[in-house]
C-alpha cells in the first residue's frame, strides 16, 4: 500500500537524517492521518486512491504557495517550497503533457456531443475520471472552457 511505502520511506529519512524528506513525509502522514480521522474514525484505514488525493492536495497547497512567494518576492521560500513538491512527485502518477490533456479534451467534447458552455458538467463528467490524478484539475477546466467558448 502506498501509505506503508510513504511510512517505510519516513523510516528511511529518519535513520540517513535528510531532515527536509523527514519533514515533508511527516506532513504527509500526518494529512492522511487527519483524512482518516475525518473519513471514518480512529478503525479507517484510507485506500491507496485516498491517500494518493491526499498526497495531491499537499503537492497543490505547496503549488499554491510558491505563487504566493514568488509574487511577494521570497525566493528562499520558493525554492524550499520546490524542493518539497519534488519529495511529493514521487508518490504521484506521472503528469499528463498538455499536448495530451488537449487531445482528451478535444476527445471529450465529441463524444458528448458539446456544443457550448452550458455542456461543461457533462465534458467535464466524461474527462475527469480519465486524467485524475494525471492532470492538473485547474487546467483541464480552462481548456474545456475555452474550447466550448471557441465553439459558441
Amino acid at each position: 500500500m502506498l501509505k506503508d511505502q510513504i511510512r517505510d520511506e519516513l523510516k528511511q529519512a529518519m535513520l540517513a537524517r535528510d531532515t527536509e524528506k523527514t519533514s515533508v513525509l511527516r506532513m504527509v502522514i500526518s494529512a492522511i492521518g487527519y483524512f482518516e480521522t475525518q473519513k471514518g474514525g480512529a478503525g479507517y484505514i484510507a485506500t491507496d486512491d485516498e491517500v494518493l488525493a491526499v498526497v495531491q492536495k499537499e503537492a497543490k497547497q505547496h503549488r499554491d504557495s510558491i505563487e504566493q512567494f514568488k509574487s511577494a518576492g521570497r525566493e528562499e521560500l520558493v525554492e524550499k517550497e520546490e524542493k518539497e513538491i519534488a519529495i511529493l512527485e514521487k508518490y504521484l502518477p506521472k503528469q499528463m503533457g498538455d499536448d495530451e490533456v488537449v487531445r482528451l479534451v478535444d476527445e471529450a467534447i465529441a463524444a458528448t456531443g458539446a456544443s457550448s458552455a452550458a455542456d461543461i458538467g457533462k465534458v467535464m463528467g466524461t474527462l475527469m475520471p480519465k486524467v485524475k490524478g494525471k492532470a492538473d484539475g485547474g487546467l483541464v477546466s480552462r481548456l474545456v472552457k475555452e474550447k466550448l467558448d471557441l465553439k459558441s
